[in-house]
């Protein structure tokens, strides 16, 4: 890009290093007198205990199940699995042009907290941590059936994420195949190590501390930012500052500054519009019963679809569904308002300023 056309200024295509596609930036556009629909925001006064809810201590699950009494986290076979782990190997084939396979799973469901009316960012670093433990107990016993070759670890927050429940929960969806994004993932990584020797992630990563122009926050294992390439409006990404395949290989120091990292950038979501800030999110490492991966670098997505407020958002529509995505705010100003927002939260702004990991 000549200097003549910078970046903030006129549009321009960006190149998503971990999946070889590209996004549309048009900073001239927030320009425009219209910007996106304004809605009412919904009333968030749930209780700390709710008895119809299937998630909460004691009550009892749809299929009849009935939750112990937790303290912590809690972690239970999703009653409504969209894998099934019993389901046969079966291929259909009609002249190359209709086709299809079955697909084995399990699919779990993460209680992050006994307490219906918290979310991630409302937890301590220490519940957070609590939540990592049971992440990579997940992770170490699914990745002990031979048939699983990918564990995705996410969570969706909000109603406009297709929330079912306000419970703040995650989810597990161990496979027998690799999902799409984990393919693109793998083969952009690979051909990187291949040619450099290095991690593409590392090389990424030690770029952006340099320029620190789409940093958030930083620790002495994590960071988080706006990666360059971001589609979504305040997309981040939380990459470890070590080179490592997945979760498992986090120690408990570790452990601890990742739910630092977490418990910060959750919070600075909300503190931006003052809401219970939506998003998918999901952490991205190497398969598993596959073979070694040096080339996977953990690391995780964030995707929340606000824009300009609590109420306006921002959908994939027109050109973004038939051709690729598109953008308007660049992901260095996201950042830099990200950045300067406070890592206490919104709703106990009498706290005092402290580290929350201290």
């Amino acid at each position: 890009m000549h200097g003549s056309q910078p970046l903030d200024t006129n549009p321009h295509r960006r190149l998503n290093l971990l999946t070889g596609e590209w996004v549309l930036v048009s900073p001239h556009r927030t320009k425009r007198p219209w910007q996106g629909k304004i809605e009412d925001l919904p009333q968030d006064n749930r209780p700390a205990y709710d008895p119809k809810c299937y998630l909460c201590p004691t009550n009892t699950r749809a299929d009849g199940e009935t939750n112990p009494d937790y303290q912590e986290s809690f972690v239970f076979k999703n009653d409504f699995s969209a894998l099934l782990e019993d389901t046969p190997n079966e291929s259909y084939n009609q002249k190359d042009l209709l086709v299809a396979q079955t697909e084995r799973g399990i699919c779990k469901v993460i209680s992050f907290s006994p307490k219906h009316h918290l979310t991630l960012p409302e937890l301590s670093v220490a519940e957070i941590s609590k939540v990592i433990d049971l992440w990579q107990h997940e992770f170490k016993s699914l990745s002990g059936h031979p048939w699983i070759k990918y564990i995705q670890i996410f969570e969706n927050k909000g109603e406009i994420m297709g929330c079912s429940n306000p419970h703040p929960h995650g989810q597990i969806w161990a496979q027998s195949e690799l999902p799409v994004e984990i393919i693109k993932e793998s083969e952009r990584q690979k051909a990187y190590l291949d040619k450099h020797q290095t991690s593409l992630l590392s090389d990424y990563l030690n770029l952006e501390l340099e320029k620190q122009e789409r940093i958030i926050f930083e620790n002495d294992a994590f960071v988080v930012l706006v990666p360059f390439w971001a589609v979504w409006p305040y997309e981040t990404m939380i990459i470890s500052k070590r080179h490592v395949q997945n979760l498992l290989a986090f120690d408990e120091q570790e452990k601890l500054l990742l739910a630092e990292a977490l418990k910060v950038v959750t919070t600075k979501y909300d503190n931006l519009f003052e809401t219970s800030f939506p998003y998918s999110a999901g952490m991205h490492q190497a398969p598993v019963n596959s073979g070694d991966h040096p080339e996977w670098h953990w690391h995780m997505h964030f995707y929340p679809p606000l824009l300009r407020s609590a109420t306006v958002k921002k959908f994939m529509v027109g050109y973004e569904m038939l051709a690729n995505p598109q953008r308007d705010i660049t992901p260095e100003y996201a950042a830099a308002r990200l950045k300067e927002l406070s890592t206490e939260h919104y709703k106990n702004k009498t706290l005092t300023h402290e580290s929350p990991i201290s």
